[in-house]
């Protein structure tokens, strides 16, 4: 069960003992006579649910990286917010969109549902959106025919792995991102099986080549040698989005990283 499911469940029981209490418990108690312990807690606890329901369906949501797929841009530990009505007002564990307002941009950092296993909460980088060309070839990343922009900056040191990455900024529709590159992993990327759309996409020893379908987004990680991302599975669909990750909030490791992010 998913904790947004379990959080709405928790809000209808204990709001249907709040609306019991209030209409017809309390009025047939005798004067003096205690609440009993279930409506107590429910009366008492149906604030706060409902509001760290709304909050969390509607506004922003925590989450905590697990991986190092985004490195540098974040490591792991890394307690991030998520905005999620930039991409439009969506019905609580549906996920279904009500109210659109805006598309996903190029260069967006946007927390999905994996599309193999919508359990599961990605968070990639938008590349790709709806009608683009992606060419990913020879680790140089090339949209609608025109290469991105990346210029090559001091090499980056992972504290978890011991080890040097080249690193280089690439601006994606004007927004300027780092991103690792490791020269002697392999270029060649394999799909892990056929997924929706996979007709879209052409693989060969040197890299890929993929259209983005209506409705869909190409999303890949910065750290681009170290990233199970729609090189691998595919694309993300609309319905998939959760939000746009804006804000680091917390890493217990390392506390200077306190809004570091946007």
């Amino acid at each position: 069960m998913s904790f947004a499911l379990f959080l709405l469940l928790l809000l209808v029981v204990t709001g249907a003992v709040w609306a019991l209490e209030a209409l017809w418990l309390r009025r047939s108690r005798a004067a003096g006579e205690k609440q009993p312990w279930w409506v107590e807690y429910s009366v008492s606890f149906f604030p706060v649910i409902l509001i760290v329901f709304l909050l969390r369906s509607f506004l922003v949501e925590p989450f905590k990286i697990p991986s190092s797929s985004m490195v540098p841009t974040l490591l792991v530990g890394d307690f991030i917010l998520v905005n999620k009505f930039t991409y439009g007002i969506r019905l609580p564990v549906v996920n279904r969109k009500v109210v659109p307002l805006h598309d996903p941009q190029r260069g967006d950092v946007m927390v999905f549902r994996y599309p193999e296993d919508p359990s599961l909460d990605y968070i990639k980088r938008v590349v790709g959106v709806p009608g683009d060309r992606i060419e990913y070839r020879n680790k140089r990343l090339t949209i609608n025919g025109n290469p991105v922009p990346v210029k090559q900056v001091d090499d980056y040191l992972s504290k978890e792995r011991m080890q040097f990455s080249k690193r280089f900024v690439e601006t994606l529709n004007s927004v300027e991102h780092q991103i690792l590159i490791e020269d002697d992993a392999p270029t060649m990327m394999t799909p892990s099986r056929s997924f929706p759309h996979s007709a879209n996409c052409n693989y060969n020893t040197n890299g890929l080549t993929c259209t983005v379908p209506p409705g869909h987004y190409f999303m890949m990680g910065d750290n681009r040698d170290n990233s199970s991302d729609s090189r691998v599975w595919g694309f993300v669909p609309d319905e998939n989005i959760v939000g746009r990750a804006f804000f680091i909030w917390l890493n217990l490791n390392e506390l200077g990283r306190f809004g570091s992010f946007r």
